[in-house]
């Protein structure tokens, strides 16, 4: 449907060739323009001032218009319009698409002095498989990463050891050897009598360090799983390191013990001065002894310290001697530390308990 327009006026009477001669409406309203001419007959008419003007259709002629807001005249309606793009209908798609876009769409909106980016053009399959390689890690990449988790997982698992060996063994060691203590105090509170000689694991003496608040179970022999282990401590009963029980007349007493881990007893014996008392309870007497001296280092073959009369030891003959032995520095056991006792008091279970044990 077109718009209405308004009838052309016809010339003066005897024009020939159809001349129109007359402006079309008023010359103002349409931006001052006018109409080039036209020929007929060869003859140019219409040209200059006081031709005709005939509308430009387009689609701001043959729309609806809204109808302009009160107050303003038409003079500052042409103004403010924008003039239609020259060159014809192509001419005018063209603009159009230039101001909107290949496909029709307004573009994104930029910021103020901001340039609008242009559309890029799509990736060929040669060129997107190039970067999606480059997107990939490298070998280099791929082996750092495998031994930095190497790294992570061999870290936790080491962190984890350790915490197994320094907390964990202590706190099962020293509920075994807690357990093992109050069977054996069960034992002899029923009159269990022992036959005198035992088997290897099995406890049957109790040791007290006051200074350095132990109360750990003495078992026979000195193996790790069965007795060290265990929180226990182990009697030398056994080949050349048997020694002697504390009941002998004369002898050596050996004992060997953890300083680290699996419930540590002997962690602190080097801490013990000459005259710290150390006490053997069997099922019918307290054995007590005098700590006396200290070696704090010597080699794990120097077996001579387990002798009745022990080297080193500063004793000159036979006697009833305590022999504690463990390793040394913490946390190794490249070396043994040796501590020597020598007892001084053997007193019946029926007479109480030694003065050791009671202050």
């Amino acid at each position: 449907m077109t718009a209405l327009r308004p009838e052309r006026e016809s010339g003066a009477a005897g024009d020939q060739g159809g001349s129109y001669g007359q402006p079309y409406g008023d010359p103002g309203a349409f931006g001052g323009g006018w109409y080039e001419g036209y020929s007929v007959g060869g003859e140019e008419y219409g040209s200059g001032a006081g031709s005709y003007v005939p509308p430009v259709v387009d689609d701001e002629t043959v729309a609806l218009r809204i109808a302009d807001p009160p107050g303003r005249t038409a003079g500052e309606t042409a103004q403010s319009a924008s003039p239609p793009p020259g060159g014809g209908r192509a001419a005018r798609r063209k603009a159009a698409k230039r101001r909107h876009g290949r496909r029709g769409g307004s573009r994104r909106a930029t910021g103020a002095g901001e340039p609008e980016e242009a559309p890029k053009a799509p990736l060929s399959r040669v060129e997107a498989r190039r970067q999606a390689r480059a997107r990939k890690p490298g070998a280099a990449v791929i082996a750092s990463r495998a031994i930095g988790e190497v790294f992570i997982t061999t870290g936790v698992l080491m962190l984890l050891f350790v915490t197994y060996q320094l907390w964990w063994t202590n706190v099962r060691a020293q509920a075994q050897a807690d357990k093992a203590a109050s069977s054996l105090q069960d034992d002899w509170a029923d009159g269990k009598r022992n036959p005198g000689t035992f088997e290897p694991g099995q406890g049957f003496a109790l040791l007290h360090i006051p200074k350095l608040d132990v109360v750990v179970p003495i078992a026979e022999g000195i193996d790790s799983k069965k007795v060290l282990d265990r929180g226990m401590v182990g009697h030398y009963a056994e080949g050349a390191l048997k020694t002697a029980m504390p009941d002998a007349k004369t002898g050596n007493f050996g004992l060997a013990g953890h300083r680290n881990t699996h419930g540590e007893p002997f962690r602190y014996i080097n801490k013990l001065q000459p005259g710290d008392p150390i006490v053997v309870e069997t099922q019918d007497e307290y054995f007590v002894y005098k700590m006396a001296s200290i070696l704090p280092v010597t080699s794990p073959s120097n077996v001579s310290v387990l002798d009745p009369v022990p080297e080193q030891s500063g004793f000159t003959g036979p006697g009833r001697y305590i022999t504690l032995t463990t390793c040394t520095p913490e946390f190794t056991s490249k070396y043994r530390m040796i501590v020597w006792g020598k007892m001084v008091e053997e007193r019946p279970r029926s007479k109480g308990k030694p003065d050791a044990l009671v202050s």
